[in-house]
């Protein structure tokens, strides 16, 4: 296997030696062990790790079939979910589609326009959507485990009802796609009752490590994306992760052991930088996948994103003199799928003709290592990940490795990464807020 991801760890060794990461590798090593053998916490969640690799040609065909069917009877699709129901297709998506793709036209997008509903209770949102779907031919697809998740359950209730008074409720039935429980939950129910086409999310994959089951591949597939090279770059992944332990080459345990010892030196905060604005949605993936599996028992990174050059000019102050909490991890794109080459000027009256014949990638590279520089030396040790491009393959070999990196990052925390109890609490208090049946204040 040809890695698409490499790691520059050069300017962390003013904090962090190469003694100090070695000396972690018979501790990685046994929770390697553990995990492979499904013996650490959460051992009931372990789906996603062999995922790719396990999952059956029929279903990748079920798909695609499913797929192509959407895409020629709608022009717009509604993906309807919060958290990992919507985070991974909405980054896969953004990973490798037109940066504007739903501002051309449907024959230069390819495909529907990809619409994401249920992530907020928003009345002007999901009017604004209502509005823009009116005039079109919409498809649906609800994505909840239970289907009584409050802000997706609401998003498909206005949906669902506007889909069928344009349609009527025998067609409407072509036109919704349900991913949910094999076999219980409100949704499973709905869609055995109306027939609906029904996508299972597997029992022993959290929502947050979702992205290559149904959850995540029906929106990526249909957005025209080939979902088999994504799964074939995942299994590449995959398969390095489970062979071997060792720091040097298993890249995720390698970024899981630098996360760890920044955090044991009073880094508490990481911020994941990309200069690429197809990244955008992978660094709220990433803040979800960290911040929900690493945040509990008073311990854990604080994940933050920022997108440069643009938070250049609004949060490079903070990151440069605020602050000494932080390291920083730019994610980085090695080539860009095109490129523009900066034209020389006659009069040269912006004063950029010494850069007249470089590409826009160029001077990209130039701002990141110069950030690189100048962060460091405000005192914020950082590293980079490297990906080659913008290819279904590379995106799916950097999924896996967040994934492993972050499982593990959780085991040397020596917390369960795969629950998330306090995301209950404030459930709880909204339902008593709006007395909901069974949560009447005092029970």
């Amino acid at each position: 296997m040809t890695p698409c991801i490499r790691l520059d760890t050069r300017n962390l060794t003013s904090v962090v030696s190469d003694a100090e990461i070695s000396a972690l590798q018979p501790r990685i090593r046994k929770l390697h062990e553990d995990l492979e053998a499904g013996k650490g916490k959460g051992a009931d969640y372990l789906g996603w790790l062999r995922l790719a690799t396990q999952t059956p040609d029929s279903l990748v065909d079920d798909l695609e079939r499913t797929a192509a069917a959407i895409r020629n009877q709608c022009d717009a699709f509604v993906c309807i979910g919060i958290g990992g129901s919507y985070l991974g297709a909405r980054a896969a998506i953004a990973f490798m589609g037109n940066t504007f793709a739903d501002q051309v036209s449907r024959e230069e997008r390819g495909g529907p326009a990809m619409l994401f509903a249920g992530q907020n209770i928003s009345s002007d949102y999901h009017a604004d959507l209502m509005d823009l779907i009116r005039d079109r031919d919409v498809c649906l697809n609800v994505i909840s485990k239970s289907g009584t998740t409050t802000e997706p359950a609401i998003a498909f209730r206005l949906l669902k009802e506007k889909v069928e008074q344009k349609y009527g409720k025998t067609e409407s039935r072509r036109r919704i796609f349900v991913t949910t429980d094999q076999h219980k939950g409100a949704l499973k129910k709905l869609a055995d009752n109306e027939g609906y086409k029904t996508f299972v999310i597997p029992d022993d994959v959290g929502g947050r490590y979702s992205v290559l089951t149904p959850v995540g591949l029906l929106p990526i597939s249909v957005s025209g994306i080939d979902i088999r090279e994504l799964l074939g770059g995942a299994k590449e992944w995959e398969s390095l992760g489970s062979r071997t332990a060792g720091l040097e080459e298993n890249l995720s345990y390698l970024y899981a052991a630098i996360r760890y010892l920044m955090y044991q030196k009073g880094k508490s905060l990481e911020i994941l930088a990309s200069f690429h604005p197809s990244l955008g949605y992978l660094l709220e993936w990433w803040k979800q996948l960290t911040g929900e599996s690493e945040g509990k028992e008073g311990k854990g990174l604080f994940p933050a994103s920022v997108q440069f050059t643009t938070d250049l000019h609004s949060l490079g102050q903070w990151i440069q003199e605020g602050n000494r909490i932080v390291f920083e991890t730019f994610l980085l794109m090695e080539s860009s799928r095109r490129q523009l080459n900066i034209p020389p000027s006659e009069d040269d009256g912006d004063g950029l003709n010494y850069l007249a014949g470089k590409s826009l990638d160029f001077v990209n590279d130039k701002a990141y290592k110069g950030t690189a520089m100048a962060h460091l030396e405000g005192g914020v040790p950082n590293l980079s990940i490297h990906v080659k491009g913008r290819t279904p393959r590379d995106l799916g070999q950097l999924i896996a490795f967040f994934e492993r990196a972050v499982a593990m990052t959780g085991y040397l925390l020596e917390i369960n990464p795969f629950d998330q109890p306090g995301v209950e609490f404030y459930k709880k208090n909204m339902f008593t807020l709006l007395k909901k049946p069974g949560f009447e204040k005092g029970k």
